[in-house]
């Protein structure tokens, strides 16, 4: 593998994930990225008090995409060889944090309380 494009990494994917849950996970992150790009337009303003929770949020989201990464590919922390292995985790981490902190404050937008004055920055 000399060039390392687009499609190969999507076979890749594939591969490792299967087609339907590679799929899935697609899908789930397209549907919360437009959710959350429609509570920012809706509110106009970030909230401080969800954006907290969200940031509070990202250590478990970390762990828990490392963990499902993982349990996916049969392998553990045992399996780790070199340091390229540790950027690719330290990777897998920084997805799942950042997703997680999206998530959260997305869920809190859509079902948490109303937002109240003097709460977001504008």
């Amino acid at each position: 593998m000399k060039d390392l494009t687009f499609t190969t990494l999507w076979a890749v994917f594939e591969e490792i994930f299967g087609k339907g849950l590679f799929w899935a996970m697609v899908a789930a992150a397209v549907l919360i990225t437009l959710a959350y790009l429609y509570v920012l337009i809706r509110d106009r303003s970030v909230s401080w008090r969800k954006f907290l929770l969200a940031q509070l949020s990202m250590p478990v989201g970390a762990v828990l995409a490392v963990l499902f990464v993982f349990w996916i590919t049969n392998s553990g922390l045992r399996d780790i060889g070199g340091p390229i292995d540790v950027i690719v985790v330290l990777g897998i981490a920084a997805v799942g944090a950042v997703g997680m902190a999206i998530l959260v404050y997305t869920l809190e937008s859509l079902l948490g309380t109303k937002r109240t004055e003097g709460d977001q920055f504008e």
